[in-house]
């Protein structure tokens, strides 16, 4: 039992390494050793737990969009019918910033080396990612039933821009405090949708 516990935990330690150092100094500049430095293994130790570099890419950027996906699907099922659409959509927001704050590094990563992915690797993240905004265009054009689809997608892609932006927020220590970012984050989604829904 103990074992299978700490396997997940090693491959966790792994992939969070990985993604910090890719997005540090970019997917080629960091070596099979370094990453495996990085969690106390040896670099040829990694290949108990990944084929090789382009198989820990593979996983942190189809496991992210996924991720987000199943939250948001989550989200929906447990907001039940009786719930108002605005309840969701402040959910979805709430997902999606802990996404930006919690993992800034894949932010960077998906931004610099998605092609890198193979072709079938980065058609999966595409279509997480298609599935995943189409959740958050029907919620909003409930909340706005006279805002076209056409407008409710851009508007949600824009957004998306906007709560992605936390790299560029500079480093953790330097924000003002995660729960003050995250409402200024959540202040400005809404805005930027109500700007949108209310013309």
């Amino acid at each position: 039992m103990a074992t299978r516990t700490d396997a997940p935990t090693r491959r966790e330690q792994i992939l969070k390494e990985a993604a910090r150092l890719f997005a540090e100094r970019g997917f080629h500049g960091v070596g099979v050793d370094e990453i495996g430095a990085a969690v106390g293994i040896s670099g040829p130790g990694l290949y108990r737990h990944f084929p090789g570099k382009d198989a820990m890419l593979a996983e942190l950027l189809i496991g992210i969009s996924d991720s987000l996906l199943t939250g948001a699907k989550r989200r929906l099922a447990e907001a039940g019918e009786e719930t108002g659409p605005g309840v969701v959509l402040d959910s979805f927001i709430e997902g999606h910033i802990d996404f930006a704050l919690d993992d800034r590094p894949l932010i960077t990563l998906h931004d610099r080396e998605l092609d890198r992915l193979r072709d079938a690797d980065r058609k999966m993240v595409r279509q997480l990612q298609r599935q995943y905004v189409e959740l958050w265009v029907g919620v909003l054009r409930e909340v706005y039933p006279a805002l076209a689809e056409p407008a409710a997608r851009s508007a949600v892609h824009s957004v998306f821009g906007l709560l992605n932006s936390t790299p560029h927020l500079g480093r953790p220590g330097s924000l003002p405090g995660r729960a003050v970012t995250a409402s200024l984050l959540h202040r400005m989604a809404r805005g930027a949708f109500a700007a949108v829904g209310e013309e």
